[in-house]
């Protein structure tokens, strides 16, 4: 049969498989796990205890603050500023503690490729 390649070699000469698990991808997956998790499950929390307030606790979430302004309404506008606050903080984890790992995962790809 022509035209058919004997190689294994994967398509571009590197083995994917073997880069996912390499220490430095596993280290890059533990630490954004690490930080995602935890952080999901938290706001998860906070996210329906907000719900559950505003639909079984009606009267806490009616009680006034100051003016109109009422527990309910300051407890939403907190889930816009915890979502802000959450997506700061992740760019900066991840500026610090992913990108140097995921930009010695790309070099070496790189260089795996241009020899390849």
């Amino acid at each position: 049969m022509s035209g058919e390649s004997t190689d294994a070699r994967p398509p571009g000469g590197i083995d994917y498989v073997a880069v996912e698990e390499s220490p430095p991808f596993r280290e890059l997956k533990k630490r954004h796990r690490s930080f995602v998790l935890p952080l999901t499950v938290a706001f998860l929390v906070w996210y329906f205890a907000y719900v559950l307030l505003s639909s079984f606790a009606p009267a806490f979430m009616a009680t006034p603050v100051w003016g109109h302004i009422n527990i309910g309404l300051l407890l939403g506008l907190g889930q816009f500023v915890t979502t802000f606050g959450i997506t700061m903080w992740y760019v900066s984890y991840a500026n610090r503690r992913l990108d140097p790992i995921s930009q010695e995962i790309r070099e070496d790809l790189e260089k795996r490729e241009t020899v390849a």
